[in-house]
């Protein structure tokens, strides 16, 4: 069942709905989980999106009202996603995280917390830090831009190279200024990919359009 509406997806998202390009293919690893996906979060497609470049078995967080309705909830939770409340101190959630990822699942997060309504990347929350550190997993970066090529349909995905666990392994997870610096470390590759697309297209970076 799982694997039908993973499909399913890959088909829609990858082929209908989007014209989707990736970049730095060669960085999706061989491996089909035991690690998570870090990226910018622009749109409910996104995780999809994510679906249909990575092959493996997915878990990602959702906020809780996604799953009021009966019939969505069903359909994500058949895809991998388990509710979160949005700005509360979630522990159960975070568990779940490591638990998926121990049973070599893709976990699937986006750092911010949040969509960006400008396409401007924003800091880290500490969740992403947390959970790498509590599951020893390393993470690869990605970078997701739409319309990019001044086609709405145009959906661009950049791979960065694999982050090893012992770049962000964290010793103490009650160590607030470790978590923040793996943080950083994420967003900053993040952002470099952001970086990558806006030049390869030649557009600017979201945010610094006033600057040009």
């Amino acid at each position: 069942m799982y694997m039908f509406f993973r499909k399913l997806v890959e088909i829609w998202f990858k082929h209908l709905k989007f014209k989707m390009t990736v970049l730095n293919p060669e960085n999706i690893p061989a491996q089909n989980g035991g690690f998570i996906v870090a990226s910018n979060h622009i749109t409910y497609s996104d995780p999809p999106v994510i679906a249909a470049v990575f092959k493996g078995k997915f878990s990602f967080m959702a906020k809780s009202e996604l799953f009021k309705n009966k019939l969505f909830a069903w359909l994500i939770t058949r895809c991998g996603a388990f509710p979160v409340v949005r700005g509360a101190k979630d522990g159960a959630a975070i568990e779940r995280a490591v638990n998926d990822i121990e049973k070599n699942r893709i976990f699937v997060i986006f750092p911010e917390g949040t969509r960006s309504k400008d396409g401007v990347i924003a800091r880290a929350k500490s969740g992403v830090a947390l959970i790498a550190g509590k599951a020893n997993a390393p993470i690869v970066p990605v970078c997701i831009m739409y319309g990019v090529n001044g086609k709405k349909r145009d959906c661009t995905v950049a791979v960065g190279e694999m982050i090893s666990s012992e770049e962000i392994a964290i010793a103490d997870i009650t160590d607030r200024k470790r978590i923040k610096a793996v943080s950083s470390l994420i967003m900053d590759n993040i952002c470099a990919l952001q970086k990558q697309i806006c030049e390869e297209y030649h557009v600017p970076i979201p945010g610094t359009e006033a600057l040009l």
